[in-house]
């Protein structure tokens, strides 16, 4: 297991602050889907970014960074999740490109590792 951070559209974070439990990102249900303009937008950004797509399954699409080893990106239905070891080079980049990625309202970085939303 490595340091996780998540893309969700924006919708998602005031259900999950009005949501009475600790369970929330548990159930998909509580996680709106991506309009399909949206994951195509999150998977662009992704190869210019310098991810790679390796694998496409019933769970979604699986990247490597073509340059930093370990870093990795999964494309689901609900979200965009970024993971890294524990290396600072590696957390550095997930960071700043999760929080590169809501420049537009569309959609909201949640870092459990750092206080979840990301706020600006």
């Amino acid at each position: 297991m490595g340091y996780t951070i998540s893309i969700y559209r924006r919708e998602v974070k005031s259900k999950q602050l009005a949501y009475e439990g600790e369970d929330f990102f548990e159930n998909t249900n509580n996680l709106l889907p991506f309009t399909s303009d949206q994951k195509e937008t999150l998977e662009k950004r992704l190869l210019n970014y310098g991810y790679l797509l390796q694998n496409e399954n019933a769970t979604g699409k699986q990247f490597e960074h073509k340059k930093l080893k370990g870093v990795l990106a999964l494309l689901t239905d609900h979200a965009l999740y970024f993971e890294a070891g524990f290396t600072e080079q590696g957390v550095f980049e997930i960071s700043m490109t999760a929080s590169e990625f809501t420049d537009t309202d569309e959609f909201v970085k949640y870092d459990p590792q750092n206080e979840g939303w990301e706020e600006f």
